[in-house]
């Protein structure tokens, strides 16, 4: 079910990016509609797919996870079953929260959220266990400047 969006639908969106928990009521209030025609549109959004899921955003530095490692990994095998196996190793590291492959002189980066150096150490030597890779650094975040999941919609 394809939908198209305008801006009701936007400010429904940008509304629910930084507070999903917004009862329908003070949802309807903030983007100036009737409740019933608000839930209406959450709805449809979801049902076409706009809007995957509702999350909780939990704090990284409460549930001692305050470390953001950036790894960036090249790899000479792109053959299946490395792509098998390297995805089967990111899928099974809880500490991967993201992994992209990239164009460019870089093949993968995975954004890595731990405790501390010595977890990343275990992490890095599980992670060169299960999967053969070329070349592999990190680089470790001093600061969150900005890092947000909302999109500008």
């Amino acid at each position: 079910m394809e939908l198209s969006i305008d801006e009701t639908d936007r400010r429904i969106l940008r509304a629910l990016q930084r507070d999903a928990g917004l009862s329908a009521d003070a949802l309807a209030e903030a983007v100036g509609m009737s409740r019933n025609a608000c839930w209406r549109r959450v709805k449809q959004l979801e049902a076409s797919g706009v809007i995957a899921r509702r999350v909780a955003l939990v704090d990284p530095e409460a549930v001692g996870m305050g470390l953001s490692v950036f790894v960036l990994l090249r790899t000479s095998q792109h053959d299946a079953d490395w792509l098998t196996k390297f995805e089967r190793a990111v899928r099974s590291m809880p500490e991967i929260v993201s992994a992209h492959r990239m164009a460019g002189d870089i093949d993968y980066i995975l954004r890595v959220r731990i405790g501390s150096m010595k977890e990343y150490d275990n992490f890095y030597q599980r992670l060169i266990t299960r999967v053969p890779v070329s070349e592999i650094s990190a680089s470790f975040v001093m600061d969150d400047i900005k890092d947000t999941t909302e999109l500008p919609v």
